[in-house]
């Protein structure tokens, strides 16, 4: 099944007291769609999800993927440290219509390689049928996901994909090269979008995606139609603004932005903190300098 080159790994919208705004998840998937977005992440790390409770995981899956419809790609993120939670998360998410599931290395515990394996072939054979991305992400996870194990998952049927954000190009290049045309290698980092395309990736689950949506649409489309002089040079265009997006923790820059824009609120939860007002000075200043 294919699942567009532009995912965009949403945020999860609060309220003045910290709880979900539901009013403004219609038109934060709304605007997404509008500006490109080819499928969502719903309750990913962007989307805060260490602070989501179980119950407010399985209605944002559910409700954002009855708003999308067939118009995006919903991926559910239940992918934690817990094996057995992810599993029971997994199920639950997978009844619900989603078209995806998405889990990232188990964090902080540091799990052996053979621990990855059955971590995720446990996840994939709770999905069902449903097509699982795998999220190697070694800066926030401490562990990497080696090739050869991800290989191994890849034997898989439903392991379909993999949102590489290691920064190892050799490591991406050489999963590339020994998988399937049917195995997509996504960027987890903006910044790393067209360089993981130049060699074989199929787009990125991006976060400036939110405010440069378009933009990021347009050097994917500008590549992936051979104009690859035009992408390069929207890439050197947009790199101050991704890096921007993450002045401070994420999400935090993005939802002050999206908030400019009349798109929800600026709130995040504890332990992350909204941008006050001198960082959301300096972040207007760095995007209308771009």
């Amino acid at each position: 099944m294919e699942f567009g080159r532009l995912f965009t790994a949403m945020i999860t919208p609060f309220d003045n007291n910290g709880d979900v705004d539901w009013s403004t998840l219609e038109p934060l998937v709304e605007y997404l769609l509008a500006t490109g977005s080819d499928g969502l992440v719903v309750a990913g790390t962007t989307g805060e999800s260490p602070t989501l409770k179980t119950e407010e995981k399985l209605s944002l899956f559910k409700r954002v993927k009855e708003i999308a419809g067939q118009r995006a790609f919903v991926m559910a993120g239940t992918g934690t440290n817990d094996t057995a939670y992810s599993k029971e998360l997994t199920e639950k998410a997978s009844a619900l219509g989603i078209d995806g599931i998405m889990a990232v290395t188990p964090y902080y515990n540091k799990p052996s390689q053979e621990g990855m394996y059955h971590h995720f072939q446990t996840i994939a054979n709770a999905a069902f049928s449903l097509p699982v991305m795998i999220y190697n992400i070694p800066g926030r996870c401490i562990v990497n996901l080696e090739a050869d194990t991800l290989l191994r998952l890849t034997e898989l049927p439903n392991i379909n994909a993999v949102k590489e954000a290691s920064g190892d190009f050799d490591q991406i290049a050489y999963v590339l090269d020994k998988t399937p045309d049917n195995f997509h290698v996504y960027s987890g980092d903006d910044s790393s979008t067209l360089p993981i395309m130049s060699i074989g990736g199929t787009g990125v689950v991006s976060v400036a995606a939110h405010v440069i949506g378009h933009e990021i649409k347009s050097m994917i489309n500008s590549f992936a139609a051979g104009e690859t002089v035009k992408a390069a040079a929207l890439h050197r265009k947009l790199l101050p603004q991704m890096k921007a997006c993450f002045m401070t923790p994420n999400p935090a820059p993005v939802k002050a932005m999206l908030e400019q824009r009349g798109v929800g609120s600026r709130m995040t939860r504890a332990p992350l903190l909204p941008l006050n007002e001198a960082e959301l000075k300096q972040l207007e200043e760095w995007f209308s300098l771009a």
